[in-house]
């Protein structure tokens, strides 16, 4: 069991058992379990659970320098015109304002609407999607800081409660950031990014299709460590990453935060010793590392930005499908599916069950740890 907590709070845990990852972070979490193995590659099951409900994601397996990746793979495409449509320009801009979002009077939006704001209008659907990414990101940003904030209330709360001392109290929403702003260049290159993004899935899309998995075989406990293709986060052509979650980096040999919705640029190609590269912060909010910082990011932190980006697109994707033809948006050609090589199962519904040992597994190691240091001088 790895136990790491962020310099800015929030506990991640993660554990292997039984062929099976494990990985706890705040109140939620996932199991991966190898699925199948077809054309040649391993594909895994992620059963994720939070705020009671489930849902499932494939990966596929990268061995990459003696270490294991895993990157996001869809299970079901749309129809190659559909993406072509999502990154060539609309005839006209559109308007689309924050009524038509339906983010007005949302807490989140008042919290970090001074740091960014959405384009005033879109000349093309990968613009679009460019907003729904990044309001997505914020929104889990907002909701991770009232977790950390309501557990650090707790604890506080809990550690006085012997001695007559406050419990800390209040609201505990996060404090409004400074005022700072994602800059229309940062946001660019998000957005580039999502247009080569969904030109790459148009090109898998015509490939990638039909076959389901009933003939496919099960898959290893890993893959072999000796594949000559990096994971896609170490690809040379993507170098722009939206943080996904809270992580920890190193800058000048200190560690700093970064949270949902921050910004990074991959500067090296090759992971080091530790399995970290480089990157420069490209957009940040108050309290996270400095814009402009150089900073060490583990790979495995970097491969879940990507991840979670691909998600994302493939969200913001079936909201265009919905609202296309719809409010002043032009009408797409077919939006219809296709199934994947690979399609994912039915949710684990044991996953919460297994999520919630492991936190009371890692609370037990953790006290236990305490107590020996306290036993023992704190040395």
């Amino acid at each position: 069991m790895h136990i790491e907590h962020g310099v800015r709070g929030g506990r991640t845990v993660v554990s292997e058992r039984n062929g099976a990852r494990i990985v706890t972070r705040g109140h939620g979490g996932y199991v991966q379990r190898a699925y199948v193995t077809r054309g040649g590659h391993a594909y895994y099951s992620r059963t994720y659970y939070a705020g009671g409900r489930y849902h499932v994601g494939l990966y596929r397996g990268y061995g990459w320098g003696g270490h294991t990746y895993f990157g996001y793979y869809p299970g079901v495409w749309y129809h190659p015109g559909f993406y072509g449509w999502g990154w060539h320009p609309w005839g006209a801009p559109i308007a689309w304002g924050i009524g038509a979002w339906g983010w007005g009077g949302a807490p989140w939006w008042g919290f970090y609407g001074g740091w960014w704001n959405p384009y005033p209008v879109y000349a093309a659907p990968y613009y679009w999607l460019t907003d729904y990414l990044i309001a997505a990101q914020l929104q889990a940003a907002y909701a991770a800081r009232q977790d950390a904030d309501a557990d650090a209330v707790a604890a506080d709360a809990a550690a006085s409660a012997g001695d007559g001392g406050g419990g800390g109290g209040g609201d505990a929403a996060p404090v409004a950031s400074a005022p700072v702003a994602l800059t229309p260049e940062v946001k660019e290159a998000i957005a580039q990014e999502v247009k080569a993004q969904l030109a790459a899935q148009q090109s898998q899309a015509g490939q990638d299709s039909g076959g389901g998995q009933a003939s496919a075989a099960p898959a290893p406990a890993a893959p072999a460590p000796t594949s000559d293709q990096p994971p896609p986060a170490l690809d040379p052509a993507q170098r722009t990453f939206v943080v996904d979650s809270d992580v920890t980096v190193v800058a000048n040999g200190q560690e700093c935060a970064l949270s949902s919705g921050d910004v990074i640029t991959r500067l090296t190609d090759a992971p080091d010793a530790d399995q970290t590269v480089n990157a420069s912060v490209s957009a940040t909010k108050k309290g996270d590392c400095a814009s402009g910082q150089t900073v060490a990011v583990k790979v495995d932190d970097l491969q879940e930005m990507y991840n979670h980006f691909q998600e994302n697109i493939t969200n913001g994707m079936g909201e265009l499908a919905k609202k296309q033809g719809t409010g002043g948006m032009p009408a797409a050609p077919d939006t219809g599916t296709q199934a994947g090589a690979v399609q994912p199962p039915p949710p684990d519904t044991s996953v919460a069950k297994t999520l919630q040992d492991q936190q009371q597994q890692a609370d037990q190691t953790e006290s236990q740890v305490k107590q020996e240091a306290a036993s023992s001088g704190g040395n």
